[in-house]
């Protein structure tokens, strides 16, 4: 039975990657960075480390990789300041959700970008509990965050049901033994074989309904 529900953030509630995509060249400008479409599926769900280490690499070590995460946040937050894109059926899968079970964050986002989204998509203490990989060993694809919201929630991995659009995400959902919904996303949608991992592959967030956990 399914005790606890955790999101990913950046993707799956937040539509957020193409914003991403545009911060990290913004932040340093088209003429000094190539940043693909490929770069970003590769670090999509990873850890701030993780992408910002990539990112200094390509600037071949012009900044560091803490001067290389502060730009590229802030200029997320600017972003979230005007707009919070919130995806297709967000706000109506947390309202059928919240009060039913405990619901958690585990987002590869780091903190203060974490707490403009959830300000700007009004969802401000809607979550009992709100991680960053940051606060972990590793990031996703690694099983790390999701072990460690478990435990905060008190409630067994085996018992959560989480939502995943990213393929480092499903990797790490499962390699942790969460019931994982992936809702592959227009952006970056993972390959077959990471979506055969899921527990459950669903097209949109719409297409969520509460019977579902019953079945996992």
């Amino acid at each position: 039975m399914i005790e606890a529900v955790v999101f990913d953030m950046d993707g799956l509630l937040i539509d957020s990657e193409p914003l991403w995509q545009r911060a990290r060249i913004e932040a340093f400008g088209a003429g000094r960075l190539r940043w693909t479409e490929e770069d970003q599926q590769a670090v999509m769900g990873t850890s701030t480390i993780g992408w910002a280490t990539m990112l200094a690499e390509r600037l071949e070590h012009e900044y560091t990789v803490d001067e290389v995460i502060d730009r590229v946040t802030d200029q997320m937050i600017r972003f979230y300041h005007t707009l919070t894109p919130v995806m297709p059926g967000a706000v109506e899968l947390l309202e059928q959700l919240n009060g039913h079970l405990p619901l958690g964050l585990a987002s590869g986002s780091p903190y203060r970008l974490i707490d403009a989204a959830l300000a700007g998509a009004g969802w401000t203490g809607v979550f009992s509990e709100v991680m960053s990989s940051d606060e972990v060993a590793q990031g996703k694809p690694a099983p790390d965050i999701y072990l460690e919201i478990a435990r905060r929630l008190d409630v067994p991995a085996g018992a959560i049901a989480i939502f995943e659009d990213s393929a480092n995400g499903i990797l790490a959902g499962h390699a942790a033994g969460v019931r994982v919904i992936a809702v592959p996303g227009d952006y970056a949608s993972p390959q077959a074989d990471v979506l055969d991992k899921a527990d459950r592959v669903i097209q949109s967030l719409h297409d969520f309904s509460l019977d579902m956990l019953d079945l996992m």
